[in-house]
């Protein structure tokens, strides 16, 4: 798979990574065994993929762990991304927890649980509006210095703190939700400071949780578990609502001959070079189904009806749920 310079401070990626959280997190339990969750990871490996993202708040804790057991046979080749920021007692999350002395212990846990001796790319999973994030990148800054992490990574951050951060300790990534049916990025200023910044930029859910991919009815019904169950695209209107937009989306996979989430990908990935989706599965098939998308080629009239298609059957309802929703930073 092609390479791609994901910002300006020295990390060089496959072109799509991976998104591990599915595994343990997020979309409800999953039947495959461990066996066979470690052989997916693997899979991506073998295919290409160099970018692997994780969350110590994934499970919480498991994902790690899952992830650490998984790219042990090629560690030194790939860039190893987790997560700080969330406070979790009991194993539950409970709110944002970013104080220098949380950060430095996260990172000692996580490192433990990914079975390595250094974080390649270390995210604040959410800005913590209780503490400057000067002192969270003085305290990133550190483990820099430490040789505990490479580089320094925010998600979900606004323009303001993003420049805030990036003059204490440089910012190389900004991990943020972007794909066709969620726009932010292009609206809230987040595009424009990190191509000034030259800062990378990750996507995360860039099949729109798997609306993007054409495969779920109005009618699915999600798991409790599910985060999905309680966002509001994803209710029986929800899904119905946006079936227009998705229409628009399918003419020009058909022209394609390529599926919707090959066109998903695509997209993002014909808008900057400095773009790498993260998108996750917990199938091989599906796994080769979307790295087949750095592959296609878009042209510019391919991307302008697909920004059209926003235009002309607006997404209803929020991207995320109030309670989700109330930790993303402006």
């Amino acid at each position: 798979m092609e390479k791609r310079k994901l910002g300006k401070n020295g990390l060089e990626v496959s072109a799509l990574g991976y998104g591990c959280m599915g595994m343990s997190f997020g979309y409800g339990p999953t039947s495959l065994s461990r066996a066979d969750q470690v052989a997916v990871i693997r899979a991506a490996h073998d295919r290409g993929v160099t970018l692997f993202d994780t969350a110590e708040a994934y499970g919480p804790y498991t994902n790690e762990d899952l992830v650490g057991e998984a790219i042990a046979p090629f560690r030194k080749d790939i860039v190893l991304a987790t997560k700080f920021g969330f406070d979790i007692q009991n194993n539950e999350i409970v709110g944002l927890n970013s104080r220098p002395e949380q950060i430095r212990k996260v990172a000692e846990n996580s490192l433990k649980r990914l079975r390595t001796d250094v974080i390649d790319l270390f995210y604040q999973h959410r800005v913590d509006p209780s503490v400057p994030i000067e002192d969270v990148a003085g305290a990133v800054k550190d483990l820099v210095a430490d040789g505990k992490v490479r580089h320094f990574g925010l998600s979900e951050a606004g323009p303001a703190t993003l420049r805030r951060a990036h003059a204490v300790q440089p910012v190389s990534v900004l991990q943020t939700e972007y794909s066709l049916w969620s726009r932010d990025p292009e609206t809230n200023g987040v595009l424009q400071a990190v191509e000034e910044l030259g800062i990378g930029f990750v996507p995360w859910s860039p099949l729109g949780q798997g609306y993007l991919t054409g495969k779920l009815a109005d009618d699915t019904q999600f798991d409790p578990a599910d985060l999905r169950s309680t966002f509001p695209r994803f209710t029986p209107d929800g899904l119905a609502s946006n079936r227009t937009f998705l229409a628009l989306v399918t003419k020009v996979a058909d022209r394609k001959h390529a599926t919707l989430a090959q066109i998903a990908l695509a997209w993002l990935l014909a808008k900057k070079p400095w773009i790498v989706p993260i998108p996750g599965t917990r199938s091989i098939a599906r796994l080769e189904e979307n790295l087949a998308a750095a592959a296609l080629r878009l042209t510019a009239e391919d991307v302008r009806e697909l920004d059209d298609a926003l235009v002309k059957a607006p997404v209803k309802q929020p991207r995320l749920s109030e309670a989700h929703m109330s930790f993303i930073d402006r």
